[in-house]
């Protein structure tokens, strides 16, 4: 590290538990950032002031004014401009070192599977099942640790699925495809605005330890957040032997 990226860090630095080889894998990393919005925006953030050397930001939306009462990468300035591009001005003005790619476009198929390949992890920020699931299946593919969250009125949750593990579960286990899942939107339903920044903070905790190698990460739990109460609830799953996406990575 340089002397600025060592002043820069120096409170990860301090951290016995991280220290300087912890940082320097964060330094190495690189992140895979689906979605730009309410999740996507808090995790991002962090991601960049804590050094990830990489940072790749997929949102094919554009900058709503209705976006900004929770969405924080993004400002009334930038409204029309597309999430990308204004995630990429917010990161960069936090932390100019490191690189950031943003990409206006879906991401599908073999371009997803693609994605996921080259990253080191990937933070699904995004608020539909189809979505999760084409990421879910391109982590198995590749073994890349998958953080996931959600949030919607008052409720948010969060999971790890370290898929780099044979014994991991993936999203497929937990909330099976063929299920019949009530599909919500923000946009519909609403969403308290803290609470994206709680769960978005908690998908960017998540992944820099998986980047520095330490603690201990939400691989085989899922924490629920009740924000109305705020209460959180913890429940433990299994990966399912019969998962028609991972059980056969036994």
């Amino acid at each position: 590290m340089t002397d600025e990226q060592l002043l820069r860090y120096s409170r990860h630095i301090l951290l016995n538990e991280l220290g300087v080889e912890g940082q320097e894998r964060i330094l190495a990393t690189h992140a895979l950032v689906v979605g730009a919005g309410g999740l996507g925006s808090p995790a991002a953030l962090y991601l960049a002031s804590a050094g990830v050397g990489k940072i790749t930001l997929v949102d094919d939306d554009s900058v709503d004014f209705t976006n900004l009462q929770r969405q924080i990468l993004h400002t009334q300035e930038r409204v029309g401009m597309g999430k990308a591009e204004s995630g990429r001005l917010a990161l960069h003005a936090i932390n100019p070192d490191i690189a950031i790619a943003p990409l206006r476009q879906r991401l599908a198929g073999e371009e997803l599977a693609a994605r996921v390949a080259a990253a080191d992890l990937v933070l699904d920020c995004t608020d539909n099942f189809a979505t999760r699931h084409a990421i879910n299946r391109a982590c198995v593919r590749h073994k890349k640790p998958l953080v996931s969250g959600a949030a919607i009125r008052f409720d948010g949750q969060i999971s790890v699925y370290d898929l780099r593990r044979d014994d991991a579960p993936c999203y497929h286990c937990l909330f099976p495809e063929a299920a019949d899942i009530e599909e919500v939107r923000c946009a519909v339903m609403g969403v308290f605005a803290p609470l994206t920044g709680i769960i978005g903070t908690t998908q960017a905790a998540e992944a820099l330890k998986l980047a520095a190698g330490i603690g201990d990460s939400l691989t085989g739990r899922l924490l629920l957040l009740d924000a109305l109460r705020m209460e959180w609830r913890s429940v433990r799953f299994n990966k399912d032997p019969a998962c028609a996406v991972c059980g056969g990575s036994q």
